[in-house]
């Protein structure tokens, strides 16, 4: 019997893995996509090898690409943008670690109180979080964003408008900054030459400004592993994971398996409580089936595909909140198009920002060419100046609505994308019990049982939610303007899955939460979450990453001290940075 099994190995899963194992418990992480050891040799730059949904290395599918991708149901316009393999989904982030926004933690009592959706705050205090904040922050590390051309647009853009530098990593007021990421600085010759023999490891450290980040991260080419410039798990958390033994005073190296798909929770009624007792998975290449049992399983398979096994598991679900309250942050996309340089598709995809507390915030992204046309059309507006498709979409101060296609697509694409500065509407939006993970009827069941169903009422949502969304698409125009954009194209985006949140949210109230405070499932005992999905609402606009990572170093203490016998660790050790040259060492012992 194991002492923990988790159940993915993506944004979370790999941090309680690494927590967990430092600490002496036998921890086996079992992922359902491919591991890519070496990217060097199994990645490249080309965006269609990379990001093409049904054949691309970064789908959501198993190891060999000959098969098809597992499938979702979505009924609605959308796209789920989710990445399998070692790494998860952080494969192809962009590194970005804003912390969360205060004003959706228990206890806050600002001025502004009232415009955050109260009745699914977390269920402690802000202040209670910033340990493990400060812990995951040294860990990876996070950094102050390097800053280029587009960082300096778009923030320049943000200084007309009249708003202030924010100054502090705890976000209290309207402000622009620069990015909070996990990217590691440019060092040597990153970023000062574009001879490509003098940008390899050792002379080039850090960041080289290739500027492909959504195609994962190699670079410096010939640096260690947890040398990688962006720091997504399978750079930092889970090479930590695998070598605790090695760096850490009576670790045990963690167990990793990957390419095999766990199909059911393992569970056993004890008096009044169903327990939670292991997993059984489900090998891709060969279809063998294995059963192992644990003391404890942590659910990480992410919001789309947690609440699908839970469901598969046949586990408890008595109100009816399992996979409800599905967040996506409405994004919306606005595209200013320069008379000057803006060196878009170079350096950090996302490097700076404007957060509006309780209401959303704004990202400058910059992409490489195929990423920005699709960025152009993926719209759930009609077409620009043809059929609006029945929504009602104000302008904005844009001067057009809708995807770009044909003649307008070729016009804004005609200098290039590095004349282009595009900001990604994020919005504070409301958890609603309608927007949901359910089990589908219409998709035929895959190999793994049937197959999720994800709704999102893209039309009918929340006055607050669409209002919200409305003041940042207008404040994302006129920071355009402001930084000097000659024309303006909002696209109203239809539902793109990438920041998604609280599928299986921690709350106070049992009427609408799946997890208590401790991340423990309450209908299904020794059962812990730790993705995104547990978090108890959208964080008032942020990306989700550094709250759900600090949230899972969280919930391995909450595990350690509950069903292990120990004590917490946060704040009275200092965390090993996943940098640091003993895990390097490591890493070569054992050939990684």
């Amino acid at each position: 019997m194991r002492d923990v099994i988790i159940i993915g190995a993506g944004g979370g899963g790999p941090v309680v893995a690494k927590e967990l194992a430092a600490r002496g418990l036998d921890v086996l992480m079992i992922e359902a996509g491919p591991r890519h050891a070496k990217p060097l040799d199994e990645w490249a730059h080309l965006e269609n090898n990379a990001n093409n949904p049904v054949s691309g290395y970064f789908r959501f599918g198993p190891e060999d690409r000959s098969k098809p991708a597992w499938l979702r149901e979505t009924p609605q316009n959308s796209f789920i943008w989710q990445v399998s393999g070692v790494g998860g989904t952080t494969q192809h982030y962009y590194g970005n670690n804003p912390r969360a926004i205060p004003g959706v933690f228990r206890g806050y009592n600002g001025r502004d109180k009232d415009a955050y959706d109260r009745e699914h705050e977390f269920p402690f205090s802000y202040r209670s979080m910033i340990p493990y904040y400060e812990w995951v922050e040294a860990t990876l590390p996070v950094q102050t964003a390097a800053m280029g051309h587009k960082e300096r647009t778009f923030l320049r853009g943000a200084e007309k408008m009249g708003l202030p530098l924010q100054r502090s990593k705890d976000t209290s007021r309207p402000a622009y900054r620069p990015q909070e990421n996990a990217i590691l600085q440019p060092g040597g010759t990153a970023g000062r030459t574009e001879d490509p023999n003098k940008m390899r490891y050792p002379q080039a450290k850090g960041c080289t400004y290739c500027g492909f980040c959504f195609q994962g991260c190699y670079e410096p080419q010939g640096a260690p592993r947890n040398l990688a410039a962006k720091r997504s798990t399978d750079n930092s958390y889970v090479p930590m994971a695998l070598t605790a033994d090695a760096w850490h005073r009576g670790g045990k190296r963690a167990t990793l398996i990957t390419d095999a798909f766990v199909t059911k929770i393992v569970s056993a009624q004890e008096g009044a409580d169903t327990v939670a007792k292991g997993v059984t998975w489900r090998e891709n290449a060969t279809g063998a089936e294995h059963t192992e049992e644990a003391k404890v399983v942590v659910l990480s398979a992410g919001c789309t595909e947690g609440p699908r096994l839970w469901f598969n598991s046949d586990l408890p679900n008595p109100n009816d909140w399992v996979g409800r309250g599905y967040t996506d942050h409405h994004f919306d996309w606005v595209i200013g198009q320069m008379p000057f340089y803006t060196g878009s598709s170079k350096g950090p995809g996302s490097s700076a920002r404007v957060d509006v507390p309780g209401h959303g915030g704004l990202e400058n992204v910059g992409l490489p060419p195929a990423l920005q046309a699709f960025s152009a059309t993926f719209s759930d507006a009609g077409m620009a100046g043809h059929y609006d498709n029945g929504v009602d979409i104000t302008p904005a101060g844009s001067d057009a609505i809708g995807r770009r296609v044909g003649g307008d697509l070729r016009d804004l694409l005609a200098h290039g994308v590095d004349r282009l500065l595009n900001v990604l509407v994020i919005t504070d939006d409301d958890v609603e019990a309608q927007n949901r993970v359910t089990l589908s009827s219409s998709i035929p069941p895959d190999s793994n049982g049937p197959a999720p169903k994800v709704e999102f009422h893209q039309r009918n949502r929340s006055g607050r939610t669409k209002a919200n969304r409305e003041l940042m698409a207008t404040m994302a125009a006129q920071l355009l303007r402001a930084a000097g954009a000659e024309k303006v194209y909002r696209i109203g985006w239809a539902p793109l899955i990438l920041h998604v949140q609280s599928t299986m949210r921690m709350g106070a109230d049992p009427s609408n939460s799946v997890l208590d405070a401790s991340a423990e499932a309450r209908f299904v005992k020794r059962l812990f979450v730790a993705d995104n999905s547990a978090l108890s609402n959208c964080l008032g606009g942020p990306n989700p990453t550094l709250t759900s990572q600090a949230l899972a170093t969280r919930t391995a203490e909450n595990i350690f001290q509950r069903y292990f016998g120990g004590d917490r660790w946060v704040r009275t050790e200092s965390p090993v940075v996943s940098t640091d040259r003993r895990v390097t060492r490591a890493l070569r012992s054992v050939g990684l």
